[in-house]
Order: structure tokens, then C-alpha cells, then sequence
């Protein structure tokens, strides 16, 4: 639910940002502006505010597991997503932090795990 109040916050605003750039004829300027919004907004959602809202905010996402790995588990340490999964042909075990973007992402490889 709060993702959906981010993007209403955040198309309310855009909406704005058109109303005044039809009112005043500035049209490159409105439309740089607008761009400008709309991909900070979205930026800052996947890499940065997906995972508060859903942690601490109630809010939805959706992650998928590697092709040929079982999952385990999954735990939250501070606001970080960490998941672990298992590669039953190399008998390895992966805990891995999961980040949109793939920045900072942290990775514990377990070898002849036996889940």
C-alpha cells in the first residue's frame, strides 16, 4: 500500500509541475523538470526505499530465487535483506545480501553444505 502512496505523491506532483509549464509556455523547462522528478523518484525507490517500505512500512516486493538452487531462508539484519539458498550439484550453500542494483551486496559461500 505505501508504494502506491509513494507514486500517487509522487504523479501529483508531476501533475503539478505540467499544470504550471501549460500555464506559463515553458515547455522545455517543464519537461526537464518533469524528467528530472520522475527518474530521482524512481531511483530513489529501487535502490534506496523499496526495502524500508516493505520492512518497516508494510509494503510489497518480489524477489526469485537462481535457477537450480532451493531456497532456505531468509532473515533481515538492520534494513538489509539477506537470503539463503542451496546448490544441491556443488553441494554449496549461498547467503547472500540481496540489493536492487546490485550495490554493496555482500556474499558467504558455505562448501559442502548439508541442509
Amino acid at each position: 500500500m505505501i508504494n502506491y502512496v509513494y507514486w500517487l505523491v509522487i504523479f501529483a506532483v508531476l501533475f503539478c509541475v505540467a499544470f504550471f509549464t501549460v500555464k506559463t509556455r515553458f515547455w522545455k523547462t517543464g519537461a526537464t523538470i518533469g524528467a528530472t522528478i520522475l527518474f530521482g523518484a524512481w531511483a530513489l525507490f529501487y535502490f534506496k526505499y523499496e526495502q524500508y517500505f516493505v520492512k518497516n512500512l508494510g509494503g510489497t516486493m518480489s524477489i526469485s530465487v537462481p535457477n537450480g538452487q532451493i531456497h532456505i531462508g531468509i532473515t533481515w539484519k538492520d534494513d538489509h535483506l539477506w537470503v539463503e539458498n542451496f546448490d544441491p550439484k556443488t553441494n554449496t550453500c549461498y547467503f547472500g545480501e540481496y540489493s536492487k542494483g546490485n550495490m554493496l551486496q555482500g556474499k558467504v559461500v558455505i562448501k559442502h553444505c548439508n541442509p
